[in-house]
């Protein structure tokens, strides 16, 4: 297997996961709607995925051995405001991915979110109940369902990660990163808890699920779970940033808009198991996140954009 196509090219996860394909010798082309980039690794083309036809078309003629689909609308306030879009693009999209992949014999991945739970126990594995409480939720769930209802070989990747993105500010870490570096206060929720990779992780995983041929539900997520509180405080802690600024608040008492799970700890045994390898940690991932920010890996990814 040698020619990857990742959707959601130019986003935190689709862009990292491009990147580091094409290190590991893949030939990767990558589908974008709009934004474009200068002096990539890898081929792009852009393509609206709602003209899901048109998109199709393109995806094959590229004669790709396997696909992996990032692009979606993450943004649970934006999928609340935009409920249709959200519907087409993050449940309609995947399934006639998913159903092409099964017409072409290759094999399909489907990027999730451990959003689908509803925070109330934590600690999920692959076999609970789902009990999504957003519209964003809701249309992973349905994607999951869609994508394994067509195409049963497919898998599907549970996720929650972070890292650096293409702008800078697309992820948790360099929330706290931005503005910690900058002086300022903010506010790290005490009752929301996650088990998050290092975005350079993540796509290591699904490159060897990828190679592994696994197929079905798998959480991709860190044995190790935190408060997203501890998660700033172990950034600032690691960046030499004065952890001070962070405010401890409970988030079940603000109103952040859409409603919005609050222990969405994951247990990755399952992969680990089928994997034979040991995952990386929170920790290990913060430590990454600082040594990649030492390498100059930010302002990299930033001069990538045109």
């Amino acid at each position: 297997m040698t020619r990857l196509l990742v959707t959601g090219a130019t986003g935190l996860l689709g862009l990292n996961l491009s990147l580091r394909a094409s290190e590991q010798r893949y030939t990767v082309i990558g589908l974008a709607h709009t934004r474009k980039l200068r002096e990539i690794p890898f081929e792009l083309q852009y393509v609206d995925l709602l003209d899901t036809q048109q998109a199709l078309n393109v995806i094959q003629d590229t004669k790709v051995d396997a696909i992996i689909h990032c692009a979606a609308i993450a943004n649970i306030n934006a999928a609340e405001q935009f409920p249709e879009i959200t519907q087409r693009l993050n449940v309609g999209v995947p399934a006639r991915l998913a159903e092409k992949a099964a017409d072409w014999q290759i094999p399909f991945i489907h990027i999730s979110s451990d959003a689908v739970f509803d925070g109330r126990t934590g600690g999920y594995v692959e076999s609970d109940s789902p009990n999504p409480l957003s519209l964003y939720a809701r249309s992973k769930l349905e994607s999951e369902e869609g994508v394994l209802g067509i195409n049963p070989k497919a898998m599907v990747a549970r996720v929650v990660f972070f890292g650096w993105s293409l702008s800078g500010t697309r992820s948790l870490s360099e929330f706290f990163f931005n503005n910690l570096r900058a002086g300022q206060s903010v506010q790290g929720f005490t009752d929301t808890y996650f088990s998050p990779l290092y975005v350079e992780d993540l796509a290591d995983l699904l490159l060897e699920m990828l190679a592994r041929g696994l197929s079905g539900v798998y959480h991709v997520t860190s044995l190790q779970a935190m408060s997203k509180y501890t998660f700033g405080v172990n950034i600032a802690q690691r960046f030499g940033f004065d952890p001070s600024l962070i405010e401890p608040v409970r988030a079940a008492d603000l109103d952040r808009g859409a409603i919005r799970s609050l222990n969405l700890t994951l247990k990755p045994d399952k992969l680990q198991a089928d994997l034979d390898c040991p995952l990386p940690t929170v920790d290990d991932g913060i430590e990454k996140l600082y040594q990649r920010w030492q390498e100059g890996y930010p302002a990299y990814l930033q001069r990538l954009a045109v």
